[in-house]
């Protein structure tokens, strides 16, 4: 019975399970003489939504039965990932991108300490608002090395108005190799076949940036 809502979820996705269901896989177990399931489903018709129960304070977790300290941490913490993502989502949304300093305000403090590679495209609706980010590839060696026809795969399941490429360097050289301005340029070139634009290409290296456009090597 535990089990089941861990295999819905493997067989049919997340979007397919009931809020009980959800519940009862951060929930894990239940207790003596009532299933998890038992247990989340309680906790639904109790507060009446998960928007209710997700406002609710240890205490108020607690007084449930069969929630203990353990079980109402394990709510909280998911409720509170859930807010924050909401929360950076809306921020992002509200972004205009208008320089190449903008996105480096953005990306800086998310790739400052990142050891490994990552190539990420970042999606811009009409009005020059980020939609979406999303890494393309990532590695110790040669990951900025991309195909076009993977960035814009990504775009155009993005519905993206134009795009702004960003990799960073763990090294914290940020200047661009050969091979960094190679790639850029087809990907440019196959951005305005598919009118897709691609603004800037722009490297972090630690609280540094290089933009390929104030480099004029795009």
């Amino acid at each position: 019975m535990d089990d089941r809502p861990r295999e819905k979820l493997f067989l049919r996705g997340s979007q397919n399970l009931t809020d009980a269901e959800l519940l009862a896989i951060l929930l894990r177990t239940g207790t003596k003489g009532k299933s998890v399931i038992t247990l989340a489903f309680e906790l639904v018709k109790k507060h009446g939504n998960l928007a209710t129960l997700a406002s609710k304070s240890m205490s108020d977790l607690t007084q449930s039965g069969g929630i203990g300290k353990d079980k109402a941490a394990s709510l909280l913490a998911a409720f509170e990932v859930s807010r924050r993502i909401q929360s950076q989502s809306k921020w992002f949304s509200d972004q205009k991108i208008t320089s190449p300093k903008d996105v480096a305000d953005i990306f800086i403090p998310l790739l400052r300490d990142e050891l490994k590679e990552r190539f990420i495209i970042v999606c811009l609706n009409s009005a020059n608002k980020i939609i979406k980010f999303e890494t393309i590839s990532i590695g110790s060696l040669n990951s900025s090395v991309v195909h076009p026809r993977e960035i814009f795969k990504a775009a155009i399941e993005n519905n993206s108005a134009s795009l702004i490429l960003l990799h960073n360097h763990p090294s914290g050289n940020s200047e661009p190799s050969n091979e960094d301005v190679a790639i850029t340029k087809k990907i440019v070139e196959a951005g305005k076949i598919l009118d897709i634009p691609v603004f800037d290409h722009l490297i972090i290296a630690g609280g540094a940036y290089t933009s390929f456009v104030e480099r004029r090597l795009i």
